[in-house]
């Protein structure tokens, strides 16, 4: 039996965003789509950063007497983006969320987003294997 990667359980379809979103409006597509983080796209579709939860939180911490500060998402993105190969081993990656605070990590093959992966998604790689130890 082979090994899992991470192609086999990532999701394919990966809410994104723009460097010029509005900060106020990401954290608003964030909440509707139910993610924790998007990837951020340029123009021609490279990864340019990632926009996350704790991104997010510093507007909390930067506005003054409940006046939230603005701006766009390239000022508060994460521009140090860790990403992992669609052909990446599960339980090597089990290991980086083990040793990391990432929630969700972006899959990226020869420079283009494939899909994403989250610590979710490793769950299941272990409700697999309960079914086939049954």
């Amino acid at each position: 039996m082979a090994l899992p990667v991470v192609r086999d359980y990532m999701d394919k379809v990966v809410p994104t965003l723009s460097p010029e979103t509005d900060i106020l409006e990401a954290v608003d597509f964030l909440l509707a789509k139910h993610v924790t983080g998007a990837p951020v796209l340029d123009a021609a579709g490279k990864v340019v950063g990632i926009l996350t939860e704790k991104d997010c939180l510093r507007l909390l911490s930067t506005g003054v007497d409940q006046d939230m500060p603005r701006g766009v998402v390239r000022e508060y993105m994460t521009k140090e983006v860790v990403s992992v190969p669609s052909h990446m081993n599960v339980y090597f990656l089990a290991g980086m969320f083990l040793t990391a605070s990432y929630r969700r990590l972006p899959v990226i093959d020869d420079g283009k987003l494939v899909g994403a992966i989250t610590r979710f998604d490793v769950l299941r790689v272990i409700q697999a294997n309960l079914k086939n130890v049954k």
